[in-house]
C-alpha cells in the first residue's frame, strides 16, 4: 500500500466514517469486538449492522462489546509507517466510555514518538468529522501542526445530539447510569442527550416519536451555521429519510451530507430506532 502523504491516520470503528472517505484517505480503522450469546463478531466485518439490530430485541442475555488487542492497532501503525508514512495520528473514541483509547496508546509506545494518540471525546461521527478534517488537511499538504491543529478545532465545534426511543437500552449495559438515575429510569421516556468531551448530559425527555422528531429538529436549528451534518439513526433509516425532508427551508444543508446507520457496539447501548445528528458549527467570524 503506496503512502500517498507523509501522515497517516488511524481510527477505531465506532467513528461511523462511510467506506467511500476510509478508501479515498487511506485510513486504517480498528474495529471493536460485539459479543452476542457468548459468540464475539468483528464490528463491521463479520455482523451486519442490519442483522444486528433485527436480533436486538430477541436477546435474551444483554450483548456487549470489548476492544481489540494492542495488536490491533500495532499492526496498523506498522501498516502506514511501513508504507512511507513519516508519522501516524490515532483519533480513538471517547476514552471515558470505552477501553479503546487507552489500547491504542499502550499499542503507540513501540513506535518511539512517530504515533500520536489523541482522544476525540466523542463516538460516531463526533469522532469521524475530525478524522475526516484531517484527511483533508494533510491530503492538502498539511503538516504535522497544522493536522494536530485542525482536529482541535474540528474537537471543539463538533456537536452530537440525539433521542434514544427508550432507556432500557442504555440501563442495561450500564455505562451511562447517571442518565437513567436524571431521568428517574422511566424507560417509556425517550431520552434527549448531547455528548461533549466524553460525558453524556440529559437535555430532557419526550414521550412521543412525533415530539422527538421535533426537538431533534429544533436542537439542530439552534446550532446556526453548519460545516458538516451528518443524520445518525439506529436502525431506523426512514425515519432519518423523514428528518433530513423536514430540514428543507429550515437549515443550510452544508456540502457532503452523511445518512448513517450507527454500528453495532454503539447500537449495543442506545438501543433501534434514535436518531440524531453530529455536526460541525462554522467558525465564528
Amino acid at each position: 500500500m503506496p503512502a500517498q502523504t507523509p501522515i497517516g491516520l488511524v481510527t477505531d470503528s465506532p467513528c461511523d466514517l462511510p467506506a467511500s472517505l476510509v478508501e479515498k484517505y487511506q485510513i486504517q480503522v480498528v474495529p471493536a469486538i460485539l459479543v452476542l450469546d457468548g459468540q464475539p463478531y468483528v464490528d463491521g466485518e463479520t455482523i451486519s449492522r442490519e442483522e444486528f439490530y433485527r436480533r436486538l430485541p430477541e436477546l435474551r442475555v444483554a450483548p456487549s462489546t470489548a476492544a481489540p488487542s494492542p495488536l490491533e492497532f500495532a499492526n496498523r501503525y506498522e501498516k502506514l509507517l511501513s508504507a512511507g508514512c513519516e508519522y501516524v495520528i490515532c483519533i480513538s473514541t471517547a476514552a471515558s466510555l470505552t477501553s479503546l483509547h487507552n489500547v491504542a496508546k499502550q499499542a503507540a509506545k513501540e513506535f518511539s514518538g512517530r504515533v500520536t494518540v489523541l482522544d476525540s471525546g466523542q463516538l460516531t461521527l463526533g469522532i469521524g468529522f475530525q478524522v475526516l478534517a484531517a484527511a483533508e488537511a494533510i491530503a492538502a499538504g498539511a503538516g504535522l501542526a497544522d493536522a494536530l491543529a485542525v482536529i482541535e478545532s474540528t474537537r471543539q465545534r463538533v456537536r452530537l445530539m440525539g433521542v434514544l426511543d427508550t432507556l432500557e437500552y442504555v440501563r442495561r449495559s450500564g455505562r451511562v447510569p447517571g442518565l437513567v438515575a436524571s431521568l428517574g429510569g422511566l424507560l417509556s421516556l425517550k431520552p434527549v442527550v448531547t455528548l461533549s468531551e466524553g460525558v453524556v448530559r440529559p437535555l430532557g425527555a419526550v414521550r412521543t416519536t412525533r415530539q422527538a422528531n421535533q426537538r431533534a429538529l429544533s436542537l439542530l436549528l439552534e446550532q446556526g451555521s453548519l460545516e458538516r451534518l451528518a443524520v445518525l439513526h439506529t436502525n431506523a433509516e426512514a425515519r432519518a429519510r423523514e428528518f433530513i425532508e423536514s430540514l428543507s427551508g429550515k437549515v443550510k444543508v452544508p456540502p457532503g451530507l452523511l445518512t448513517v446507520n450507527l454500528t453495532s457496539v454503539l447500537g449495543t447501548h442506545l438501543g433501534p430506532n434514535g436518531l440524531g445528528f453530529a455536526a460541525v458549527i462554522n467558525r465564528v467570524k
